[in-house]
């Protein structure tokens, strides 16, 4: 019979579990079934216990001795005190899982209660030794780190924990990361036992020394280093409240310094780092490693499209994995009354201390970098997403004085649509509405938590006005703050990264250009110089190639980035608009203050992103572009609301993106063909628009005005063929014939003369440099640095041939097709001898004696088509012939003294039937000739008549005969009223000493009018008398001979 096992009591059974958790003994020789080698134990504690009668086994009343003496006292292979302390924490929580399954209810109980003090004690020691690590005698921070020799070897022996505990179920095997953690068991609810029972002093200093060391871990990692890890710490510790407190009082939130810049912000900031991990392209001494351009995109050109996609599809997912870890960072703090601020104070410092980014050179020492900016730009979207809904229906919480009275973020310097600074200061004094430090915070604690609710949450609010604190600041919605922010961030980061773009993309092709002219030039003179620049340009075109691929992989294919900011700046221009009283024509008769203040770069960055979108296919899709189209026709051709020409000429450069056949949308043509205000409004606008760019204020105004009269001749020709739009275009210059279309025609006719004549002459240059080219033997008699110089002018000239001549055509052709329909304009006295005149010298170039000149190997090559050429300028002959009720057009053709001749009609004549000309308009360009010609008959018998003129009745610029003299104001001059109309057209000053002058200002000079009517009429009388002398004189002498003869 087996002798039955005393039964253990309840204090046996604690002391077990208790020596099992402390790895501890109060006995020398412990029984044998505990062969731990890791159990110490604690003599001199014995001793004390004996000598105080106490029983030697382990209770929870000795628990937090016990677990003292083992932290303090020196054992051979002991563990370090933190990783002891997880130990036990861990036996405590596998003691506990034991213990459940115990029948006695009571001492289930009992067992729990103290492995559960044993865990708060190890999880309180823990901190304990955190927050001083010297207090115990061997505690070490360095020896507790389970990867000795790895870069967290100096961190808080915690991170591994943190590593460890975001880690599950996160993708260590690729991109983006690798296993910080790894080989690190952390407990089960340590860390949340650990951060959540105990006061923010004690935290304070463990968790400030974990985010150095989360930003140190980031610091310099590119998006295909280990991110992910560190982000996901981040934001688990953001999440107890402690940590978020704790993050926004580090002294490194904002950092502080005299030599305090936007790189110093992104470098040492907690969160700086975490923002600059990108795919874009640094500056070397920032450079993030891995190279993502080198190990992504090296020698892209002999690669795979699918290794290229499955690069950029790794890429995009990775920023996007960083936006959202980012975005969720901030929603957290920005949850917390207690943090929010700081958040909003780290973001206006970002924001002014990097704008500079805004210049054409950026800085890259003492400017953040774009990958920072970029980041920061797909967060502020991400966190603005609650007010972006369908009807944007909490635009009305945003306050637009907050641009002149909120501090926290610096606007008042921005140039304004506008208004100047001036003008902006007198009207607040004026205003003197409530003042505001632009904190931007109410004190009701109430209100700012309905504040933050908008801030995660869509649904509706009410509408919480500035209201004025127990302090009486004035303070702004939530909503609002957010808004500027965003429309800032986004001005210095993605359009700032598109303009980067841009011009990247401008260096390959100079490159691209430079180094193909100097593979020819080594062709025709090979020198070791030109081979080491050849070397040096190819390694340069490849980094540039590898930086273009890495902003495609991060921006061009991240639809839903580009998409949410289209959303961001939809809300823009609806809010703008609303400023002015919705969106309505006309406009008001004056700008309002709050209008003309807001900064400019507002209305550019929603421009460009519409260009740049309306580049990358299928980007548009699905996009709401009526807001867009709307805004853009009430704004294009108003300079008394916007400006700035250029910002206005950024607007149909938009439209001209838009055009069906360029979009490949047909989405956009509903924007043309279906718009109520595109119907009523575009063409007037267009060639308002047209006029006004005449005079930019630029330095460069005068080749300015081609590029942007470019956009709107293609666009203009594209809604010429929709005929409603064609049927308001006439009606435009029908009712306008003297006012802006006569002007809009005026500029036409200036630009097709300036651009033709240009491109012939530069043709004849070309010719010249062919010529010595192709004479080999002289040409390689010639200093190499002498072909080099004249080759690259050979090249330049080609390009502007090319650029003038594409100009060219499509003014004229606009002018074709125009004049078919609408003549009335063309036959003004002011206008009829200039468009003749014009004519006429196409004419000369095209047909006459030096057009053989212009003779080119390959015409199409730079855009000039003769023949087309001049089928189109006979069609304008004919097209106002046609429309030529009072007959004046012939005798205008042929009273051109520098490029009339009659020969050349027939001479036209002749071309156009080799090359296939309609017949009957050849004919009708033959009979428009012989009308010239008789014309040209004519005047030489009027100027006969007329004889030597007074001086008093010639124009004093023209020197004609003034048919209509008026007197100009200023300068008391008397001049023909067409010539003075005509100068009026392309300026509107007195010729004679530049003061303001305009048609309405002239003065009719009746009298001297008078006078030459009666000087016509006499020199006319006299002529005829003479006539009538010799009629009689012919018929009285051959009577008088017959007399004498009979």
């Amino acid at each position: 019979m087996a002798t039955q096992k005393p039964q253990r009591t309840p204090e046996e059974i604690e002391d077990i579990i208790l020596r099992k958790i402390f790895l501890v003994t109060l006995k020398e020789n412990p029984s044998s079934s505990s062969s731990d080698s890791r159990v110490v134990y604690l003599e001199m504690t014995a001793a004390e216990i004996l000598s105080e009668g106490k029983s030697l086994l382990l209770s929870r009343d000795l628990m937090e001795r016990v677990l003292i003496d083992r932290l303090s006292g020196e054992f051979p292979n002991s563990e370090p005190p933190f990783n002891y302390l997880i130990g036990c924490y861990k036996r405590a929580h596998e003691e506990i899982k034991k213990i459940s399954n115990m029948k006695d209810k009571t001492l289930r109980s009992e067992m729990e209660s103290a492995a559960k003090q044993a865990k708060k004690l190890a999880v309180s020691y823990a901190r304990i030794h955190l927050g001083n690590p010297d207090l115990f005698s061997n505690g070490n921070l360095k020896d507790s780190n389970p990867k000795a020799g790895s870069s967290l070897s100096s961190s808080s022996p915690l991170l591994p924990l943190v590593f460890a505990e975001v880690s599950s179920g996160l993708m260590l095997d690729g991109f983006g990361g690798n296993d910080l953690g790894s080989g690190v068991d952390c407990p089960p609810g340590f860390l949340d036992d650990f951060f959540k029972d105990s006061d923010f002093d004690t935290l304070d200093p463990i968790l400030k020394g974990l985010y150095e060391d989360l930003r140190g871990s980031v610091l310099k990692v590119s998006a295909l280093g280990n991110f992910q890890q560190p982000l996901r710490a981040l934001l688990y510790l953001v999440k107890f409240p402690v940590g978020a407190k704790s993050l926004v009082n580090h002294p490194w939130w904002i950092p502080k310094g005299v030599y305090l810049n936007g790189r110093v912000i992104e470098m040492t900031s907690i969160l700086g780092p975490f923002f600059h991990v990108s795919a874009l392209p640094d500056h070397t001494i920032f450079k993030s490693q891995p190279d993502v351009g080198q190990q992504c995109f090296s020698d892209a050109s002999t690669r795979r499209a699918a290794d290229l996609l499955s690069s950029f599809t790794t890429i995009k997912t990775l920023m996007n994995t960083l936006y959202d870890g980012l975005a969720e960072v901030l929603l957290c703090l920005l949850r917390n009354f207690e943090t929010r601020d700081s958040v909003l104070e780290y973001l206006a410092e970002v924001i002014n201390k990097n704008a500079s980014r805004a210049h054409i050179q950026v800085d890259p020492i003492s400017c953040a970098s774009s990958g920072m900016f970029v980041n920061l730009s797909a967060v502020m979207l991400q966190r603005s997403e609650p007010f972006l809904d369908t009807n944007l229906t909490k635009r009305d919480k945003i306050d637009p004085t907050y641009v002149f009275y909120c501090n926290r973020l610096d606007l008042r310097g921005l140039t304004a649509l506008h208004a100047t600074s001036e003008e902006v200061a007198e009207w607040i004094d004026k205003d003197n509405p409530v003042k505001t430090d632009g904190s931007g915070l109410n004190n009701d604690g109430e209100n700012s938590l309905r504040q933050l609710q908008v801030a995660s949450s869509s649904g509706s609010t009410p509408n919480v006005k500035p209201t004025r604190s127990s302090s009486g600041k004035a303070n702004y919605h939530f909503i609002c703050e957010c808004f500027f922010m965003t429309a800032r961030v986004l001005n210095l980061g993605l359009l700032k990264a598109f303009s980067d773009f841009k011009h990247l993309v401008q260096d390959i092709s100079r490159s691209e250009d430079t180094l193909a002219t100097l593979k020819a030039m080594q062709g025709q003179a090979p020198s070791p110089q030109l081979e080491l620049d050849i070397s040096r340009l190819e390694k340069e075109i490849e980094l540039y190639s590898q930086e273009k691929f890495c902003y495609e992989a991060q921006i061009l294919r991240d639809g839903a980035l580009i998409r949410q900011a289209l959303s961001f700046y939809r809300l823009m221009v609806v809010w703008l608009v609303d400023l002015v009283g919705g969106f309505k024509m006309p406009l008001p008769p004056t700008c309002p203050m709050e209008f003309a203040s807001m900064p400019e770069h507002f209305v550019e960055d929603a421009m460009e992103l519409l260009i740049f979108a309306s580049r990358i296919p299928k980007a548009l899709d699905g996009v709401v572009l009526d807001d867009f189209m709307n805004f853009i026709i009430m704004f294009m051709a108003s300079p008394q609301f916007i400006k700035n020409p250029y910002l206005r000429a950024k607007m149909v450069e938009v439209l001209n993106c838009w055009m069906p056949r360029r979009s490949g949308s047909s989405a956009t043509s509903t924007l043309f063909e279906g718009h109520q205000l595109s119907l009523e409004y575009l063409v007037r606008n267009l060639l308002k628009l047209y006029v006004d760019i005449e005079f930019t204020g630029s330095h460069t105004q005068f080749y300015d005005k081609f590029n942007i009269r470019h956009n709107i001749a293609e666009l203009l020709e594209y809604l010429w063929q929709v005929p409603s739009h064609r049927n308001a275009w006439k009606q435009i210059a029908k009712e306008e014939e003297k006012g802006v279309y006569l002007n809009f025609l005026n500029f036409l006719i200036n630009d097709s003369i300036y651009l033709l004549d240009e491109s012939l002459n530069k043709i004849l240059e070309l010719k010249e440099l062919e010529a010595e080219m192709s004479n080999t033997a002289e040409w390689e008699r010639r200093p190499a640095q002498e072909r080099q110089e004249r080759t690259r002018l050979f090249h330049s000239q080609e390009n502007i041939i090319r650029i003038d001549m594409k100009l060219a055509n499509e003014d004229v052709s606009m002018l074709a097709f125009t004049s078919e329909q609408i003549t009335a304009p063309f036959l003004l006295p002011e206008m009829v001898e200039r468009v003749a005149n014009m004519l006429n010298y196409f004419l000369l170039q095209l047909v006459g004696p030096q057009r053989k000149s212009l003779t080119l190997k390959e015409p199409e090559k730079y855009e000039f088509r003769p023949k087309e050429l001049l089928k189109q300028i006979v069609r304008i002959y004919v097209h106002l012939a046609k429309g030529d009720a009072k007959n004046i057009f012939p005798s205008s053709i042929s009273s051109d003294g520098r490029s009339y001749n009659e020969q050349l009609f027939s001479a036209a004549a002749d071309v156009l039937r080799r090359i296939g000309e309609d017949g009957r308009i050849i004919q009708d360009f033959i009979e428009l000739g012989a009308k010239a010609k008789a014309a040209a008959s004519e005047a030489m018998d009027t100027e006969a008549v007329l004889g030597d003129i007074p001086d008093e009745f010639l124009d004093p610029i023209q020197y004609t005969l003034m048919k209509d003299p008026v007197i100009l104001p200023s300068s008391r001059i008397t001049i023909d009223k067409p010539v003075i109309q005509r100068h009026l057209l392309s300026d509107s000053t007195d010729p004679f000493n530049r003061s303001h002058l305009t048609s309405e200002m002239l003065i009719p000079n009746t009298e001297l009018k008078a006078r030459i009517e009666e000087f016509i009429r006499s020199q006319e009388l006299k002529k005829h008398e003479g006539l009538n002398m010799q009629s009689s004189k012919g018929t009285i002498q051959p009577t008088s001979g017959e007399m004498l003869i009979d």
